[in-house]
């Protein structure tokens, strides 16, 4: 990549994957950069769960009816979870740290791919968060944001065309 912009332009939702690991000094480094991401009043209220086990990430991949599925071909899995007692912007804290291990993941050429977790269902009476929470043993006062599925890209996506962006959604001075 050249420049950021480029690497936001060719940062593509990735659901297919090589089956190769990710390796150790990658998987560093994606996480490196999601506790370098800002937080309110430098609270960090995100922790990381760094999933790599073939069984676990099948039965992570069953978290939802669907969306969630191609979790199974992945070779990793980082659940973004969060401390609700810490700040009551966790949310946005989580979320900021979430984009960065994907922005991080892109740059060293792996693909990946939002797995939305908070305010879903598994079915009609098991939430997403608390199938997940039960699974990986996370405290009741963590949240749980999204799973991002990292691993090499078996597909390829075009960059986005800069013709069809929206330019209409930037307002200046006035809505």
């Amino acid at each position: 990549m050249n420049s950021f912009f480029d690497l936001l332009k060719n940062r593509r939702s990735i659901r297919k994957y090589l089956p190769k690991a990710v390796e150790a000094d990658k998987i560093s480094q994606i996480t490196k950069a999601a506790l370098m991401s800002p937080s309110s009043k430098r609270s960090n209220p995100w922790e990381f769960i760094v999933v790599q086990d073939d069984v676990t990430l099948k039965t992570l991949a069953d978290c939802r009816p669907h969306g969630s599925q191609f979790l199974a071909g992945s070779p990793l899995g980082i659940i973004v979870t969060a401390d609700t007692t810490k700040t009551d912007v966790w949310m946005e804290d989580a979320s900021i740290a979430a984009i960065l291990l994907q922005l991080q993941a892109q740059d060293l050429g792996l693909g990946s791919c939002w797995i939305q977790v908070y305010g879903r269902h598994k079915d009609d009476v098991t939430t997403t968060e608390s199938f997940i929470r039960s699974l990986l043993n996370i405290p009741e006062h963590y949240a749980v944001l999204c799973i991002i599925s990292i691993g090499y890209p078996d597909e390829e996506r075009k960059p986005y065309d800069e013709d069809k962006l929206v330019i209409s959604k930037v307002h200046s001075e006035k809505f």
